[in-house]
């Protein structure tokens, strides 16, 4: 993740707040509708981690073969990366 859960429960709180100002939410506890927003984008930021670990998984799988074909595991990692984006439908 590119930022930290710190920074991350920073942006939760000030999201929630100017959400709150702007009428846009009623939050009549308002930590637990923190929580839950910062669990949120917890969850949305920490997507490209999980799909990095599962390529690395797929290309771990398939070592041998990549080896004996030449292929580039990073190029490979390109490849199996996006397919698994569109395969979740993520915006990264």
């Amino acid at each position: 993740m590119l930022v930290s859960k710190e920074y991350v429960a920073y942006l939760a709180r000030q999201v929630t707040k100017k959400l709150i100002e702007g009428e846009f939410i009623e939050a009549p506890h308002l930590n637990a509708t923190v929580e839950r927003v910062n669990a949120a984008m917890l969850e949305e930021m920490q997507l490209e981690d999980r799909i990095n670990d599962e390529v690395r998984l797929i290309l771990e799988a398939y070592q041998e073969e990549m080896r004996t074909t030449g292929a580039s595991y990073q190029e490979m990692f390109k490849k199996v990366k996006q397919q698994l984006v569109q395969k979740y439908k993520a915006v990264l």
